[in-house]
């Protein structure tokens, strides 16, 4: 898939109606990692409102093997979610470990 794309599914067996799958970049082999991380976040709203959902769970996207930094990928994710036009109820980060939480906790206390 790529940059700035995103695809749904159904959730089959997992406890989601719908899976919205995205890619995001290999943080030192991508020319603009931040602008592509930015723009899979923004395509998975935006295929999530196209098909009328009202909630997203996230990841802390290319954090793991993709090597992002985790402070940077969660304001940038935070950011994303957090734009004026999308029509949810609610984004949830769904994250591995106290690390990950800290990061987004700490980006969205920088946001508000």
């Amino acid at each position: 898939m790529p940059d700035k794309e995103a695809r749904i599914t159904p959730g089959f067996r997992l406890p989601a109606r719908w899976v919205v799958h995205t890619v995001g970049p290999v943080y030192r082999r991508h020319r603009d990692p931040a602008g592509a991380l930015r723009a899979a976040h923004r395509a998975s709203l935006a295929l999530a409102v196209q098909h009328g959902l009202r909630t997203v769970a996230f990841p802390a996207i290319s954090t793991g093997v993709y090597g992002y930094p985790l402070d940077e990928a969660a304001r940038i994710a935070v950011a994303a979610a957090a734009e004026p036009g999308w029509d949810l109820d609610l984004v949830r980060f769904v994250l591995f470990d106290d690390r990950a939480l800290e990061a987004f906790e700490a980006a969205l206390a920088d946001f508000r």
